[in-house]
């Protein structure tokens, strides 16, 4: 079988998860060299593949300067770092697994797809939904008129709460200007999902949202900067970082929060003391949303309700209107409900291979795992899902997310079309 050999810029969560999934489950996959500034990151991928010291590299310019050594590179930098170093890897022919959002701003998710197919390699955007096997069913579903023509869905991204705080209050995501609109950063996945179910594009939307509740003036009486330093509200407070972190209560999250994958004690308590990780939730700098809605209407008259809440436990909810039918899912159950307008009968569907964690702990419902075995097998040329997409259309999905965010901060409707062109001519 022939390789496919892969490059890894970028090391921390969503790297080594893929790098670890391609090697555990692609015998295709072969990781050839690393590229991260931090090294203990960087350690950990060079022992766990054998890389010499030659393809281990402190930063993407370094491993972007050699001579092209692999088939493909897994680009999973933080969201301000993807556009220059996938532009790079694009002009010296690699083809791209790029974490999403693709770049920050809709200019430069647009100059990516253009140099990909001016070049002729292609670009995958890890959105995962796609490949897991609860998105595959529904999918499958809608495409075989099991519910007739879909007329509206309403779609439910819970954040969760304790998710919230830890990304995008506390965490990388926290500052729209450090990173990207939280529509674009926790949600692109959502608004892909969507065109992708429905096979038509979105024509117009609206969107409203606010940051109302992660604030200072929701700060309990005579709390700290810091959880640490004696909060009167900890015991109550789901939000201390006592619990969260040094009870290692989420495991994921205590491990991107110390920037170690086995952190000890010592390493947990310099967290929580001396870093973003460890301070009050409601006496941060963080300027995303916390909740908001988009309303979408479709090329082919089908209207979509989509809600991005931090106020709940967290996952997926759908529910998906026909004319035949209509179905109700979560994806932490193993089956989705179908109710059927003739019979006027109610089932349920089992998932099969269905994972029911979400989380990234979970590999976020078994989509993790999908997509780095569908990419190798892509690359290869025996790839036979329907799941992935090409750069384009990703991009192209994206815009709706940079509309939406548009839409939220004008109070306007957005009609998808003069939108882009307008971006289209602002870029000549």
């Amino acid at each position: 079988m022939k390789k496919i050999k892969i490059i890894l810029i970028g090391a921390g969560d969503r790297g080594t998860t893929y790098a670890d999934l391609g090697a555990k489950n692609c015998p295709e996959f072969e990781l050839v060299g690393v590229a991260d500034p931090d090294p203990v990151r960087r350690n950990y991928i060079k022992e766990k593949f054998s890389l010499p010291d030659s393809a281990c590299f402190n930063c993407w310019t370094e491993i972007l300067a050699q001579p092209r050594f692999a088939d493909a590179a897994i680009i999973a930098t933080q969201d301000q770092m993807h556009y220059e170093p996938a532009m790079k890897a694009i002009s010296l022919g690699y083809h791209l697994l790029l974490e999403k959002p693709a770049a920050p701003t809709p200019k430069e998710c647009l100059a990516i797809s253009e140099a990909a197919k001016e070049k002729g390699v292609q670009v995958v955007v890890c959105h995962v939904l796609r490949f897991t096997p609860f998105f595959r069913l529904l999918k499958q579903l809608i495409d075989s008129d099991t519910i007739g023509k879909v007329m509206n869905i309403i779609h439910i991204e819970c954040v969760g709460n304790v998710h919230q705080s830890h990304s995008y209050v506390r965490g990388n995501w926290h500052k729209a200007s450090e990173s990207s609109p939280m529509i674009l950063a926790k949600s692109c996945h959502d608004l892909d999902i969507l065109q992708w179910l429905l096979g038509t594009r979105c024509e117009r939307l609206q969107s409203f949202g606010s940051l109302t509740y992660f604030r200072k003036e929701n700060m309990p009486k005579g709390a700290p900067e810091y959880c640490v330093q004696g909060c009167p509200a900890e015991e109550t407070c789901p939000y201390s970082t006592r619990k969260i972190y040094e009870q290692r209560t989420f495991v994921p999250f205590t491990q991107t929060a110390t920037r170690k994958h086995n952190p000890t004690d010592e390493d947990i308590h310099h967290a929580i003391t001396e870093t973003d990780y460890g301070k009050c939730v409601f006496r941060c700098d963080n300027d995303v949303v916390d909740h908001q809605v988009v309303n979408l209407e479709y090329e082919g008259g089908e209207t979509v309700s989509f809600t991005m809440s931090a106020f709940n436990r967290g996952g997926r909810k759908l529910r998906i209107m026909g004319t035949k039918g209509e179905i109700n899912a979560e994806m932490s159950d193993d089956y989705i409900t179908l109710f059927d307008f003739n019979t006027r009968e109610t089932k349920q569907i089992k998932i099969q291979d269905a994972v029911l964690d979400e989380s990234i702990q979970g590999g976020h419902g078994g989509g993790d795992r999908g997509i780095i075995r569908s990419f190798c097998q892509y690359l290869s040329g025996t790839y036979t899902g329907n799941s992935i997409t090409d750069i384009a259309t990703s991009v192209e999905n994206h815009l709706v997310a940079f509309a939406a965010e548009e839409s939220r901060l004008q109070g306007s409707v957005i009609t998808m079309s003069d939108y882009i062109e307008t971006l289209r001519n602002t870029s000549n």
